[in-house]
């Protein structure tokens, strides 16, 4: 298959420098509604601004398209302008627009011209942080993983920015959680690399006597007075119990500080999700589907949806790709998934498949190493002594025999 290359940079991008960065973060503090806005400033986002100097949007060059990560950052009365603005833009180069986590106000701009296909790509939990300790109160299982992790000695405090961007320890957590994952990483609005750019980031850690077993990264929504939770990391350290006392312990010092909305970001085809299945085509719908059944060896969608249900969040927001048609075409979901993997989505999926091989020797080799070293590796058969059986009495099956009565000893 041939490689398509990407069109020269339009005129009116700015390279991802440091300039770029703060100009793009001045205007998400100012006008940041989305959830995904500050995830703009994540590495490998293009900035491109709008002629008035009042928008920025975040995208990246994929399949021949510009993949932009949620919605355009502006005033939203501006917000049709830059949409026209940013489109007209393509021709200079980079390709049509593809929004990925459109938002609320974007897609209801947009999907009633007729112009644009609209896709489910799953949901993101919500709640006002203030109602945070009523959902502990009522839930006994999660007040159950509380008491455990905290029976087990782990404590949770926020760490100041300069301490967490140069922390060893934190590296080394997250070093160890992506080991584990079924896929290499990830990036666009999934950038597993923020430790280097805290500085409007909030950093929630879990210790076990004294050794830093997990974290949690919240990224600021300065529209809704809010944050997202883009992280949580768990170290190979950390026990049952661990994810859920970080996020207690975020959502309370985030209630304190005058939140009043927390999401825990995107859960992918989230069975959560009542977007209409009508508006998307059936390729696409047999493509999630198939995905979601026989993708689960590489990412657990069924184990994270879970955990953030079982938080009892308030709302579920509605993750929503919008892509220039009347219907979502195969190109756009090409191009969408080429941005999470930075490349071609075929070969991530051979990289996974060649990781999970690795893998599996890796634990083949430790499980020979360790019968090795075991004092009496060859297992001699034990010798039980004889027993006797009491006249008149039958012995009942043994459990896991399925009903069959064992031979004499």
């Amino acid at each position: 298959m041939s490689r398509r290359s990407d069109p020269p940079a339009a005129p009116a991008v700015d390279a991802h420098g440091a300039a770029s960065r703060a100009r793009a973060r001045a205007l998400i503090l100012a006008h940041g509604w989305n959830a995904t806005a500050y995830q703009l400033l994540n590495p490998g986002i293009e900035h491109w601004f709008a002629e008035a100097g009042d928008a920025v949007v975040g995208y990246v060059r994929a399949g021949g398209m510009r993949i932009v990560a949620g919605a355009p950052v502006c005033p939203a009365a501006r917000l049709a302008e830059v949409v026209h603005e940013f489109d007209a833009s393509h021709a200079g180069g980079g390709g049509p627009a593809c929004y990925f986590g459109a938002g609320e106000r974007l897609t209801e701009l947009l999907l009633p011209t007729g112009r644009w296909g609209a896709a489910g790509f799953g949901a993101q939990p919500s709640w006002n942080p203030s109602r945070w300790p009523e959902i502990v109160a009522r839930k006994a299982s999660l007040r159950a993983q509380l008491h455990r992790a905290r029976n087990k000695g782990v404590t949770v405090g926020e760490w100041p920015p300069d301490r967490a961007e140069g922390s060893q320890a934190l590296r080394r957590c997250l070093d160890e959680w992506l080991r584990g994952r079924g896929l290499p990483p990830l990036h666009f609005l999934v950038e597993p690399e923020t430790l280097s750019q805290l500085a409007d980031r909030r950093v929630f850690v879990a210790e076990r006597a004294r050794t830093v077993i997990g974290f949690l990264v919240a990224s600021p929504v300065p529209g809704r007075r809010g944050w997202l939770i883009e992280q949580i990391i768990r170290g190979e350290r950390a026990v049952n119990g661990t994810a859920e006392l970080l996020v207690d312990a975020a959502m309370r010092t985030l209630a304190a500080g005058g939140a009043q909305y927390v999401t825990l970001g995107l859960s992918p085809l989230s069975k959560h999700s009542t977007f209409p299945r009508r508006q998307m085509p059936l390729w696409l719908r047999l493509t999630l589907h198939l995905v979601r059944a026989h993708g689960r060896r590489f990412y657990n969608f069924e184990g994270l949806d879970h955990f953030k249900a079982k938080l009892e969040p308030e709302t579920w927001e509605e993750i929503v790709g919008l892509a220039p048609g009347r219907r979502f075409p195969p190109r756009a979901l090409w191009a969408t998934a080429a941005a999470f993997s930075r490349g071609s989505p075929i070969l991530l999926v051979l990289r996974a498949v060649l990781k999970g091989v690795r893998q599996e020797l890796r634990w083949l080799r430790e499980r020979v190493r360790r019968w090795i070293a075991a004092p009496g590796s060859a297992r001699p058969e034990s010798r039980s002594p004889p027993t006797t059986r009491r006249r008149g009495r039958r012995r009942r099956p043994h459990r896991g025999s399925r009903g069959r009565t064992p031979g004499p000893p």
